[in-house]
């Protein structure tokens, strides 16, 4: 299969980013790495292999973003309104310098989004705040509620990126009209820690009456990259065939 790798400057973020691009043709889909994750992550773990028959085929392409975590959530050396403020600049180097591109590569308006564990919170957080770019999301494990690593912290723009905080309080009918054209997918285990977060974000998608998939995996070690390695195949046909 293609692939390719890049490293660009973000104005965004004022650093260097990288990322690999698998597949020649198909719809764009933007790979988050776990916690503090890299770009490589995804491939190094085999989920790209997971996926090759789809990507040799043309059916899918994969554009694996590089994390900056540990300069926003996780910086402990940083104030919580710090941490928030470098995570808006990584949704702006995602929204506005990194989209365009994909959009104009791969010729159309829409994109899908996909993580497992904390990219999971990546690729549901920017489908529910930009639904007229990122039209479907996958998200393996993901982690929702993030309030924990404010330290109890608070103010409009956090709560605006705490999706189990905003989306329950979501009126505005230009954004849920979108969310209820487009495809969101969860996947989680029996015995992963995010179980009861998803539990929750599926039950605030059906109150806003947001169309989405919900499948909890029956096997164990469900939050590690072998299982993901299995989900993932599963979760783009469901997505794919939801469309």
């Amino acid at each position: 299969m293609d692939r390719a790798w890049r490293k660009e400057h973000s104005l965004s973020l004022g650093r260097e980013m990288e990322l690999l691009v698998f597949g020649h043709s198909g719809p764009p889909l933007v790979v988050f790495p776990t916690s503090g994750g890299r770009f490589f992550d995804f491939e190094d773990h085999g989920l790209v292999e997971s996926l090759a028959a789809p990507l040799e085929s043309g059916e899918l392409r994969l554009w694996c973003v590089d994390s900056i975590d540990q300069e926003s959530w996780y910086n402990a050396h940083a104030a919580p309104r710090e941490r928030i403020r470098r995570h808006q600049q990584y949704e702006h180097y995602i929204v506005r310098e990194l989209a365009p591109v994909i959009c104009r590569e791969c010729r159309t308006e829409f994109l899908g989004s996909m993580g497992c564990s904390f990219g999971g919170y990546h690729a549901l957080n920017l489908a529910l705040r930009h639904p007229e770019i990122f039209t479907s999301a996958v998200s393996l494990c993901g982690a929702f509620d993030l309030s924990g690593f404010l330290e109890g912290y608070c103010d409009r723009e956090a709560y605006l990126h705490l999706p189990t905080h905003y989306l329950p309080r979501l009126e505005d009918p230009w954004f849920l009209e979108r969310l209820r054209r487009n495809t969101i997918t969860l996947f989680t285990g029996l015995d992963d820690p995010c179980l009861e977060q998803n539990r929750r974000m599926h039950a605030i998608l059906e109150e806003k009456g947001i169309p989405h998939g919900f499948t909890v995996w029956e096997k164990e070690n469900s939050h590690d990259w072998p299982a993901w390695k299995q989900m993932l195949p599963v979760a783009i046909r469901a997505e794919h065939c939801s469309h």
